[in-house]
């Protein structure tokens, strides 16, 4: 039975791990309001090294259609205002040479869908993270099975992986459903 209990948690564990993930990706996915984790992804050469903007600045917002980013070296206006073009968000950074102004423009509803369509592919790949957190664990059970435990033992322990499965992609159906309300929300 211990070998059940640490497929399980090892399962729970990986599926976890996928919706974090998700989260994670959900949060870099913009829903027409300013957030600093617009700028989680953007990479700043600090000295020679990609460093996070995060640590070479400090990243606030004002209002809900302004983000605000101050460094913490003024020499680092420039290669902050550099690094936010490069990284392609749809942004048109100012420099106000003590601080990097961002406008977040409105979103069109063209835009809406795409981040829509954005969305529901992180969530699609969340739940082919979980299924093969499924399939693994069924192997494993399978194995089991095998080297001799009951049949019956392994056959609750298929129906639990299944059961934490269902959960797990019910969870991730009501991350995306209201990652799209947030997204279609004018």
């Amino acid at each position: 039975m211990e070998e059940i209990d640490f497929i399980l948690d090892s399962t729970k564990e990986s599926m976890n791990g996928s919706i974090a993930h998700l989260e994670k990706e959900f949060l870099n996915i913009r829903a027409g309001k300013a957030s600093p984790a617009m700028l989680g992804g953007v990479m700043v050469d600090y000295y020679g090294s990609q460093t996070p903007l995060s640590q070479v600045a400090n990243i606030n917002t004002p209002d809900a259609r302004t983000i605000t980013v101050q460094p913490w070296e003024k020499n680092m206006l420039h290669p902050i205002e550099k690094a936010i073009m490069v990284a392609n968000l749809g942004f048109n950074p100012m420099n106000n040479g003590d601080n990097i102004i961002i406008s977040v423009p409105p979103l069109t509803e063209e835009r809406r869908r795409d981040l829509v369509k954005q969305a529901k592919a992180e969530a699609e790949d969340a739940k082919i993270g979980i299924r093969n957190a499924r399939k693994d664990a069924n192997t494993e059970i399978k194995k089991l099975e095998k080297d001799g435990m009951s049949e019956d033992v392994c056959k609750s322990a298929e129906d639990e992986v299944q059961e934490l499965t269902n959960s797990y992609i019910k969870k991730i159906d009501e991350l995306l459903s209201h990652k799209e309300a947030e997204i279609m929300k004018v």
